[in-house]
């Protein structure tokens, strides 16, 4: 069982759910979570959070029924030079950021603009998490974006909305695979995801911690269950 999940999505991501944070925190605790990230969409997803939204999460409760409870943002890539779609100064206020790819806003470019774009989004301090980079429709080179997050502190994400049957991905065992590969190479640390919108999928992590344990990954590269050095991972600007 796992203790975290750090990449999930409220009603203020504007598709998908209804739920509110506290809706989020009782299903989290529910489950067993003792820490739990909100990490609603960035303002370039349509009816997403706006920065005002973000902005006033600095006044939220840091727990809820009993969990733990950390702030961020999915910030969506805009281009392939990493900008991103709220400003360092919003950026600051929060806890953390997811920095992720969405069709709607990246356009699918060669592996060496896909590549440039996530390594340069890893260059800002406030990144601290790569969102479903193993999507077959943005092919990167999985060795350099391994060997950028090492170097940025920065956690690469096993998603499992990308694994699971119900996924929109396609097959991304491959891409998984290789980038499980290169952690190890690099002892780069991984975080496993729900991704979930709304309750449903919250601590889920049925397909990818599967999959990890298939593939020998070693335990102490996962973070979720090391929650005090998990939070400062996160946290912790450079």
């Amino acid at each position: 069982m796992y203790l975290s999940d750090m990449h999930t999505h409220s009603i203020a991501s504007g598709h998908g759910t209804s739920c509110t944070i506290s809706h989020m925190a009782k299903a989290a605790a529910q489950k067993g979570l003792k820490l739990l990230g909100i990490t609603d969409h960035g303002p370039a997803t349509l009816g997403a959070g706006t920065p005002s939204y973000f902005r006033s999460l600095t006044f939220s409760p840091k727990k809820r029924f009993g969990i733990d409870l950390l702030y961020g943002a999915e910030l969506n890539i805009l281009d392939s030079n990493g900008t991103l779609d709220l400003e360092d100064e919003l950026l600051e206020q929060l806890d953390y950021t997811i920095a992720s790819m969405h069709a709607q806003n990246y356009r699918p470019g060669s592996c060496a603009e896909n590549t440039q774009a996530f390594t340069r989004a890893m260059e800002n301090p406030h990144v601290k998490l790569l969102g479903h980079c193993d999507h077959p429709l943005y092919p990167v080179d999985y060795d350099t974006l391994v060997a950028c997050a090492k170097e940025h502190h920065v956690l690469l994400e096993i998603n499992e909305a990308s694994l699971a049957p119900y996924g929109y991905r396609g097959d991304t065992s491959a891409n998984n695979l290789e980038l499980l590969s290169c952690c190890v190479k690099y002892q780069a640390p991984i975080l496993l995801s729900s991704d979930s919108h709304g309750i449903q999928h919250i601590g889920d992590f049925t397909y990818s911690s599967e999959f990890v344990h298939q593939a020998m990954f070693p335990e102490h590269l996962i973070y979720n269950n090391q929650l005090p050095r998990l939070k400062v991972f996160l946290q912790e600007h450079i």
